[in-house]
């Protein structure tokens, strides 16, 4: 049998949590590209931080204005697998113990995401 959500704001806070999760990212991604919000400029190209903050900025506009969604959301988890396996995972077991809180919510995010692609308010459903 077959579920069917009923649910009138299932799709908005689909479209909502595709919002917030793409600004938390985005902000990783400027953060490396321009310094802005504590962080540092990456200027070692090509690196696990220059890939990171590539996908980081690219993905997060793509996610965040919900076009390609899919692939994006796709892309964008497997950097975060990447990001906490190899500079989270090092540090202990535990994602509160290694600080990979976020990158560990964000995969998660948009591996869903991935799979139910960027609600009712996003540019895939207009198209």
């Amino acid at each position: 049998m077959a579920v069917v959500n009923t649910s009138r704001m299932a799709g908005p806070v689909l479209s909502l949590l595709r919002i917030v999760a793409a600004i938390v990212y985005l902000q990783h991604g400027i953060q490396k590209l321009t310094g802005a919000l504590g962080g540092h400029v990456v200027r070692e190209f090509p690196s696990f931080q220059g890939f990171g903050m590539v996908i980081e900025c690219g993905a997060g506009v793509l996610i965040l204005v919900g076009l390609f969604t899919r692939v994006a959301a796709f892309l964008a988890a497997g950097e975060m697998a990447v990001a906490y396996f190899k500079f989270h995972a090092p540090h202990g077991f535990w994602p509160v113990v290694n600080h990979g809180e976020v990158p560990t919510l964000l995969c998660f995010i948009f591996l869903y995401l991935a799979a139910a692609g960027g609600g009712p308010l996003s540019v895939d459903a207009v198209r």
